[in-house]
């Protein structure tokens, strides 16, 4: 049997279970690119800006403006960006958006929940349509072809469901994957921003002396 026989024994779910193989397939691939990205230059850039804030703190923060396409940087630049501001305050600020880009780090992760859960139900309302549809046909007392016709029936019934779990599957495999990728992101953010918020004590204790010895 063919793939196209296969897809049209499945009956009228298959569709919707199509679209969600293309839907996660897609999304799949942007969040792979996402997190290939950001593991392959993010720590060692960070790691370059807090050495660097250490020292000349306005070259760093000129660096992070020029990376603005990592979470950590817009995290950095929100609380660096304020205007001498204390260290309570630049805490706050960088909860603050760290918090907001939380959503970012998760992105999609309904969408895959909802693939997963959905799918498997999809294959099995195709599965049960079709044991309806074959014994539906059964007549009682014809003989053995019409009993081997619901077999082949049942046989093919089975195709949605397993097309459900099989899109299921894969989608909750990736999904863990991310949500793995995600967890460890949201530790190295703290992480991070535990170092910054020291360096910027000092710069801020640094400051004040500064204003006590000018006055």
């Amino acid at each position: 049997m063919g793939i196209i026989e296969l897809f049209q024994s499945g009956g009228v779910v298959m569709w919707p279970l199509l679209g969600f193989s293309i839907l996660a397939t897609t999304l799949i691939f942007e969040r792979g690119l996402f997190w290939l990205q950001l593991y392959r230059q993010q720590d060692r850039f960070i790691l370059q800006v807090l050495s660097t804030y250490s020292t000349q703190p306005q070259d760093a923060i000129a660096r992070l403006r020029q990376h603005t396409d990592f979470p950590i940087a817009r995290i950095f630049l929100s609380a660096l960006t304020l205007d001498q501001g204390t260290p309570e305050d630049f805490r706050l600020a960088l909860e603050s958006a760290a918090q907001s880009e939380m959503p970012l780090l998760k992105r999609f992760s309904t969408v895959f929940d909802t693939i997963v859960g959905v799918a498997p139900l999809l294959g099995l309302l195709g599965t049960i349509l079709g044991l309806m549809e074959s014994f539906s046909s059964l007549k009682i007392g014809s003989g053995g072809e019409s009993a081997s016709n619901v077999t082949a029936g049942i046989g093919t019934a089975l195709v949605s469901t397993a097309t459900g779990l099989l899109v299921a599957i894969a989608t909750l495999l990736f999904a863990n994957l991310f949500l793995g990728l995600y967890r460890r992101q949201r530790a190295a953010i703290e992480a991070y921003s535990g170092r910054l918020e020291l360096l910027y004590r000092q710069y801020y204790r640094q400051y004040l002396a500064r204003q006590r010895a000018a006055r």
